[in-house]
């Protein structure tokens, strides 16, 4: 059977297969959540939390290959046919990536913590485990790991998530005001807003005061 790939980053799926192809995106999604996504954070926010979530998401990858490394169990025979078995499969990374980012991020809806108010962290959180569903499902279909891989990386992927989650929030947040002050923290414009309840809310109320500030100083003027 034909196969075509996705070449951002060459996911093959078979020819007209359009679940396969929308598979394949989806099995995208941790390269735009780490492109789109912490790298956009980190240019225009630079908030403590997010840059301590993406150091989480690159420990639990780092994980991942230590424990691939050490088990090395083979990818299934569906692999040998993409062309593509060049890694071990056991843990799958993109399920242990996007099971690490969805429970992380639904521990900081729990705590308040975040860019959105309550009423719209129902609709992020659902996204989010959908999201983390779908490409746990796609590594299988797709033929790129086994159940029990995806499954071993789903498992892990909550666990770290949890448990850096905990370091962050219990034994780390006290330094983020000392980070803040400190040279390098001065110099990055790195920010701790944790305590705010709505940071986007936050945000706009101080912007538009800040326009109305200006508007008043230059028809002082």
């Amino acid at each position: 059977m034909a196969l075509k790939a996705v070449t951002l980053t060459h996911v093959r799926y078979h020819k007209g297969d359009r679940l396969g192809h929308f598979l394949a995106w989806v099995s995208l999604v941790p390269v735009f959540i780490s492109l789109g996504g912490f790298v956009s954070h980190f240019i225009f926010r630079r908030e403590l939390q997010g840059i301590f979530f993406a150091i989480g998401l690159l420990i639990s990858q780092f994980i991942n290959e230590v424990i691939k490394k050490s088990v090395q169990q083979a990818r299934p025979e569906t692999c040998a046919l993409l062309e593509m078995c060049d890694s071990h499969g056991w843990p799958s990374s993109h399920s242990q990536y996007m099971f690490f980012f969805a429970v992380y991020f639904s521990l900081l809806s729990c705590q308040g913590i975040g860019l959105w108010g309550i009423k719209n962290r129902w609709f992020l959180n659902v996204l989010h485990w959908t999201l983390a569903v779908l490409t746990m499902y796609s590594r299988v279909y797709l033929g790129y790991h086994t159940v029990a891989q995806v499954f071993a990386g789903a498992t892990l992927g909550i666990l770290v998530g949890a448990g850096w989650f905990w370091v962050v929030n219990s034994l780390l947040s006290c330094y983020f005001p000392a980070i803040e002050d400190s040279a390098l923290g001065k110099y990055f414009y790195l920010k701790d807003t944790s305590h705010i309840p709505d940071v986007l809310k936050f945000e706009y109320d101080n912007a538009r005061a800040a326009r109305k500030d200006n508007d008043k100083g230059y028809k002082s003027n």
